[in-house]
């Protein structure tokens, strides 16, 4: 029986570690790339002077009008969202949506009221 430490007359496992072989030296970079990519995690790359915080940026060319008609859709739709998740509540939590929803109708009312200053008819 052949016993698991034996190995062909004049191969080069006699006198030379497993990992120093000729077979072996030829897979080195792979495993090298290996472990580099698991064990080595790259830093993220960054774009720009953003923040990390920074994933959504309004484009430096929108003019102040379309920015502030554009809130204002925003919060007339955080406003009838709000009215419309009070009305399946009771009690305090109830009075408290409510509140929540004046408060971004009169946002939304102030965002118009400079939009009628801007554009006076």
């Amino acid at each position: 029986m052949l016993d698991v430490n034996d190995s062909p007359d004049g191969s080069e496992t006699d006198s030379t570690p497993a990992y120093l072989s000729t077979p072996s030296r030829k897979l080195h970079p792979a495993v090298d790339r290996a472990l580099d990519f698991y064990l080595k995690p790259t830093t993220p790359r960054r774009a720009g002077a953003h923040s990390l915080g920074t994933i959504f940026v309004v484009a430096p060319d929108v003019d102040n009008e379309t920015l502030l008609a554009h809130a204002c859709e925003s919060l007339a739709s955080a406003s009838v969202m709000a009215s419309e998740f009070a009305s399946s509540l009771d009690g305090c939590n109830r009075n408290t949506m409510l509140a929540l929803q004046q408060v971004i109708m009169l946002g939304e009312l102030a965002i118009n009221r400079v939009l009628d200053n801007m554009n006076p008819s």
